[in-house]
């Protein structure tokens, strides 16, 4: 898998979508330049230490953030205040990128959940 399948999945959606989604990439790379692109569950991913740790899919009606975990939002209850979601998904407005500060939180909760069962 690589980032050409990440490619493929954004030129599949619309415009709108595909901007946020294109800064959402970007800002978990400049997160975790380390990590690999794929697709994982027929969405665009990201894998470190061997584990998917993020994620995104487009929605008719908004984008997810995917941290393939369905305790990672929970800890963050307190950051997520105006966002609707899931346990395992983040819903976030097509036009409203999610802030680079709390794309940081997800990733490194998940991160610390990854290497905490080893």
């Amino acid at each position: 898998m690589s980032h050409h399948e990440i490619d493929a999945y954004l030129a599949s959606i619309d415009e709108a979508k595909r901007t946020t989604l294109e800064q959402l990439r970007t800002t978990i790379l400049s997160i975790v330049p380390e990590a690999e692109q794929c697709i994982s569950y027929q969405v665009p991913a990201f894998r470190l230490e061997g584990k998917v740790i993020a994620g995104f899919a487009a929605f008719k009606t908004h984008l997810s953030y995917l941290p393939f975990s369905g305790s990672v939002l929970s800890q963050l209850r307190g950051d997520l205040a105006g966002y609707s979601g899931t346990k395992s998904a983040l819903h976030f407005p097509v036009d409203k990128p999610l802030p680079k500060a709390l794309v940081k939180k997800l990733i490194h909760v998940r991160l610390r959940e990854v290497r905490e069962r080893g």
